[in-house]
């Protein structure tokens, strides 16, 4: 096994586009009336980078109608000497709060983190439902689901392990896992899949196990290019194409089209002088995106932002730009899917006006 860089996102985020190379290539919002649910973005406070509601909104008010957005777990403000495995609901609660503010009107339009995705250790088995039940009780509704990631890698330095510290086909092989994976569909909350694309096929296993359970892959299925993968861009390609298809069967699954901003994915915008234009942009990601439009079709996909991560390769006003010219030629139905309303199915959000 090849050894480790450091994997805290605090030190992943520490080179990042600064606000003024992204102010310099900054466009004009494209179809500004076009209702937007984000429905992928954290926050966070480290010495190194803060993304709290303020950088969120600056974020949102770029000229895009940013309806509401939905808050994915990362692992910020857990309860300090909790009981085993009590420690995530810290981060609901703040982000609760956090989403009250916004609700409140006072800071606009959009409804920030109007549905909340929290984490919990699914390998606790049948006794993650005490901490499932102590979330909800403390986001009320907007608790939609959790994220429990299982990304894993021993071919790279760097393409780091998820946070949760995931061993081998966490999603397959634990039956721990799957045991508290089974108490979801029973508390009605969805689950947001995160791994990278050589075990796409440990989340199709996953789902056929589990067809009555709402599950949405996040970031197109985890394209790595950096590295060993940089170097079989061909064939990185078609096993991802190949699996992907699998997981389309599976009519419980969704799919987030974005989070291809990170280093991992090897596209190399964050080594630039200066922040892509959304062309560069769509260059780039059409052909992972187009593809999986397809595959599983506009009602089972969202595009998402991942800020404050994808950050660290483009700006918020001309990520949207890109997947507004990569969706141009979509009836105003598959429009409405793709920009808020699988989204709003998905996470179970009332309309604008009332989330």
């Amino acid at each position: 096994m090849i050894e480790k860089e450091p994997s805290s996102i605090e030190t992943r985020m520490a080179t990042k586009l600064n606000q003024a190379c992204i102010d310099a290539s900054a466009e004009t919002a494209l179809e500004p009336d076009l209702p937007i649910i984000d429905p992928h973005h954290h926050l966070w406070d480290y010495p190194s980078h803060r993304y709290l509601l303020p950088e969120l909104l600056a974020d949102t008010c770029t000229g895009h109608c940013i309806e509401a957005t939905i808050f994915i777990d990362c692992g910020v403000f857990y309860r300090p000497n909790a009981p085993q495995g009590m420690d995530v609901v810290g981060e609901v609660e703040f982000v609760n709060g956090i989403a009250a503010m916004a609700a409140s009107g006072r800071y606009g339009k959009t409804k920030a983190c109007a549905g909340i995705v929290g984490t919990a250790d699914l390998t606790l088995g049948a006794a993650v439902e005490d901490v499932l039940v102590m979330q909800m009780s403390a986001a009320g509704d907007r608790f939609k689901g959790i994220r429990y990631t299982a990304g894993w890698d021993d071919r790279t330095r760097t393409v780091h392990l998820s946070h949760s510290n995931p061993p081998p086909h966490l999603y397959r092989d634990h039956e721990e896992f799957r045991r508290g994976f089974a108490v979801l569909r029973r508390l009605e909350l969805s689950f947001d899949a995160w791994c990278y694309h050589p075990q796409l096929m440990d989340v199709v296993d996953l789902a056929r196990s589990f067809p009555d359970q709402p599950i949405v892959m996040n970031h197109v299925g985890g394209p790595l290019g950096v590295e060993c993968y940089a170097d079989d861009r061909d064939g990185v390609y078609d096993q991802w194409r190949t699996a992907m298809h699998e997981l389309s069967k599976c009519s419980n699954v969704s799919l987030k089209l974005g989070g291809l901003g990170m280093r991992i994915n090897g596209f190399g915008f964050d080594r630039g002088d200066r922040a892509p234009s959304s062309e560069d942009l769509v260059h780039a990601y059409r052909p992972f995106i187009e593809p999986a439009i397809e595959m599983f079709g506009a009602e089972r996909c969202m595009f998402e932002s991942n800020f404050p991560v994808d950050r660290i390769s483009t700006g918020y006003g001309n990520l949207w730009n890109a997947f507004k010219k990569i969706a141009r030629g979509a009836s105003d139905a598959e429009k409405a899917s793709l920009f808020s309303e699988t989204a709003r199915t998905f996470y179970r959000l009332q309309k604008a006006s009332a989330v």
